[in-house]
């Protein structure tokens, strides 16, 4: 259940203010079709956890465990540092394909989050605890957390939400994870 919590948080808070959650004001605002939307996101984010997860369980197969934790525990540091850096929605992103609005919403986020933090953090959560259903249910409960409001809240939530102080919690859960990880690995050693 640690994955699954951990995963959900995380991404919760990784992603206000991401270029995904802008995609979703303006697939909402450009089509005003919000069920669609909401289940093109969480087709897309199934898809693209899913195969994120899968990924960061290849890796833990490929290091050993001490190397794993150290890799892991400078990922996790590095992402806290990441989450501070505030996300644009590049102008591809804004105009997804006109092939309806599910399948439109389902390939733009889904290219969206290619290399996005939360897709990175999926990998990384997948390699730390080892659990992909966790992780997957866990980080596609965040992601629908996050955009699910803003396909139907719009813009004027995202100006009622403290965004420095969002990406600080964040950034805060990612530099605990990352300590607790390398002082695993400083104590393996032996350090």
């Amino acid at each position: 259940m640690d994955a699954f919590f951990v995963s959900t948080g995380i991404v919760a808070l990784a992603e206000i203010g991401d270029k995904t959650q802008l995609l979703a004001f303006v697939l909402a605002a450009q089509f005003r079709r919000p069920l669609p939307i909401v289940a093109g996101i969480f087709v897309a984010t199934i898809a693209n956890h899913a195969f994120a997860a899968a990924v960061g369980a290849w890796i833990t197969s490929l290091l050993g465990p001490d190397v794993l934790r150290w890799v892991l525990g400078l990922g996790f540091l590095a992402m806290a540092a990441w989450i501070m850096v505030p996300d644009k929605l590049d102008d591809a992103e804004a105009r997804p394909p006109r092939y309806g609005v599910f399948v439109a919403t389902v390939v733009a986020f889904f290219l969206a989050e290619m290399g996005d933090k939360t897709q990175i953090a999926t990998v990384a959560l997948s390699a730390r605890f080892e659990d992909i259903v966790g992780v997957v249910a866990g980080t596609t409960l965040g992601m629908m957390l996050a955009n699910v409001p803003a396909v139907y809240i719009g813009e004027r939530a995202a100006n009622a939400v403290p965004l420095k102080l969002v990406h600080g919690l964040a950034a805060l859960i990612f530099s605990v994870l990352g300590v607790a990880t390398l002082l695993g690995a400083a104590q393996a050693v032996g350090l």
